[in-house]
């Protein structure tokens, strides 16, 4: 089983949205309901190109959330690296 871990970043980028979202108070738990297929199937989000192309995302618990990820193979890890709003002009996108 693969262990998940989310980089502190990540962890802000989720608080800061929780206040600039309005998200409710399960927000946090609802995250990791999302993260968990992903100890049982590192590869299930899609892989993203360009300046993105080491990265996969999953979609979160609201389909413009992006959960986006790093799975080191070797190390049978997977670390989350953002949590972003797919809505804005910021989010990495796929090819």
């Amino acid at each position: 089983m693969t262990r998940v871990v989310v980089v502190p970043a990540a962890a802000d980028d989720l608080a800061r949205m929780i206040v600039t979202h309005s998200l409710p108070q399960d927000t946090k738990e609802r995250v990791k309901r999302s993260l968990r297929p992903l100890s049982d199937f590192p590869l299930l989000g899609a892989p993203l190109a360009g300046r993105w192309d080491e990265f996969r995302f999953i979609l979160g618990p609201w389909r413009w959330m992006l959960i986006l990820y790093v799975f080191d193979q070797e190390h049978d890890l997977v670390s989350v690296v953002g949590i972003q709003d797919g809505r804005t002009f910021r989010a990495p996108s796929p090819s």
